[in-house]
C-alpha cells in the first residue's frame, strides 16, 4: 500500500521531510482490528518523533500519526468487541506504525466506536488529547470525576492547545474552578469558549494575576509546557500537599527540593502511550475512556476542539500541520481527511 513516512530528520520546510512510499500491508494480530483510516490528526508527538530520527535514512520510512478515525475492515481471531463495518476512533501505540497510511492494525483494547454525532475528521481530533487529559486529571492527579472535589482551583498552563482544550472541559464537569493561561487574543478567547473561569497571561508573572482573583496558592496545577520554564513559579504557587501534573519533559535541570519538598507536593507524570508500551493489565481502560468521551460528545456535554481540517491526507498537508504544531500557536486540533488517488490501497 502507499503510505506516508519520514526517512530521516529534515526540517518541515523541506519537501522530502514526509514522503509517499510503498509500505507492507499491516499484519493483523489476534487482538487487532484492521482499520481503513478515514481521517487523522497531528500532535506534537509527531514532530518530536520526526525530529528524533537523525540524519541517516532509515531502511523503511517511519509511519507517524497517533490519532485516527476509520472503519473496521477485519478483526483478529480473539477480538470480541468489534466487527467489520464498525466506525471507530483511537490513538494507538507509539511503538507500532502510525495512522498516516490508508490501513492500520490497532489493538482493540485501545479503540472505541466513534461518536455517532461526529464525522471522521472531527472524531479524529479527540483520542490522544482526550486520553491524556482524562488519565492526567482523574487517574494521575486523582481528581474525583463525580464532583467530590468541586470548588477546588486548578491552574492549567497552556490552555489553548489540544490537551488544554479537553482538560478545561473535563475539569469544569468535575466542578473545579479553572484558571487557564494564554497570551494572544485568539487563544484567550478559545480558553474562555472551552469554559475557563479565568484566563491569565503566561508571559507575565503568574502570582499577581492570580492574586487579583483571590488566589495565593492552588491545590492543583497542570503545566502542559516545559516544566523548567515555570518551575520556580509553580513551586511558589502550589499549595501544601498539592499536586503538579506534567506531560512534557524538562529542557533543563530543575530543583526537586524546596519549596516542593517543604510543601510535600506531589509531582505526577502523564504519558498516554504507557499502558500500550508496557502492555499493562488495565490497557483496556483507554478504550473505555474513549467510549466515555464518545457518550459525552453525543450528549452535547463536550464542545468541539477542532481548530482546522485539511484535505486530502498527503505529505504536503501533513507538512502544513506539522508546521502548525512546531509554531506553538495552533488552536485546538488539526485534522486531515480523505485520500487522493495515490493514497488508495
Amino acid at each position: 500500500m502507499n503510505a506516508i513516512g519520514a526517512r530521516c530528520y529534515l526540517p518541515v520546510t523541506d519537501p522530502e521531510c514526509l514522503v509517499w512510499f510503498d509500505a507492507p500491508q499491516p499484519i493483523v494480530g489476534p487482538r487487532d482490528l484492521l482499520v481503513k483510516v478515514e481521517a487523522v490528526a497531528v500532535n506534537p508527538v509527531d514532530t518530536k518523533i520526526r525530529k528524533s530520527l537523525g540524519a541517516d535514512p532509515l531502511p523503511q520510512p517511519r509511519i507517524l500519526g497517533w490519532d485516527a478515525a476509520g472503519t473496521v475492515l477485519e478483526v483478529g481471531a480473539e477480538v470480541t468487541n468489534f466487527k467489520p463495518g464498525d466506525e471507530v476512533f483511537y490513538a494507538g501505540e507509539v511503538m507500532r506504525p502510525g495512522c498516516n497510511a490508508p490501513l492500520q492494525a490497532v489493538d482493540e483494547r485501545l479503540v472505541a466506536r466513534k461518536p455517532a454525532t461526529l464525522g471522521f475528521a472531527e472524531a479524529a481530533s479527540w483520542p490522544l488529547v482526550a486520553i491524556t487529559a482524562w488519565e492526567l486529571l482523574f487517574e494521575r492527579m486523582r481528581v474525583d470525576v463525580d464532583g467530590s472535589d468541586a470548588g477546588k482551583a486548578l491552574l492549567i498552563l497552556n490552555g489553548a492547545g489540544g490537551v488544554g482544550s479537553v482538560l478545561i472541559q473535563l475539569a469544569k464537569r468535575a466542578g473545579l474552578r479553572v484558571i487557564a493561561t494564554a497570551s494572544r487574543p485568539e487563544s484567550i478567547a478559545w480558553c474562555r469558549e472551552m469554559g475557563a473561569d479565568e484566563v491569565i497571561n503566561h508571559h507575565q508573572p503568574l502570582a499577581p494575576q492570580l492574586a487579583a482573583f483571590g488566589l495565593t496558592e492552588l491545590p492543583l496545577i497542570i503545566n502542559l509546557h516545559l516544566p523548567d520554564l515555570y518551575w520556580k513559579q509553580t513551586g511558589e504557587l502550589i499549595a501544601p500537599f498539592g499536586t503538579l501534573g506534567l506531560i512534557v519533559e524538562p529542557s533543563a535541570p530543575v530543583n526537586a527540593g524546596d519549596p516542593m519538598k517543604m510543601k510535600c507536593a506531589t509531582v505526577v507524570w502523564e504519558w498516554m502511550f504507557a499502558r500500550a508500551r508496557f502492555k499493562t493489565a488495565d490497557m483496556h481502560r483507554q478504550g473505555e475512556i474513549l467510549a466515555d468521551i464518545a457518550k459525552l460528545i453525543d450528549a452535547s456535554q463536550l464542545k468541539p476542539i477542532l481548530g482546522n481540517t485539511l484535505h486530502p491526507i498527503s505529505p504536503e498537508t501533513l507538512r502544513e500541520a506539522h508546521a502548525a504544531m512546531e509554531s506553538g500557536t495552533a488552536l485546538g486540533k488539526w485534522t486531515l481527511e480523505g485520500w487522493g488517488e495515490i493514497g488508495k490501497w
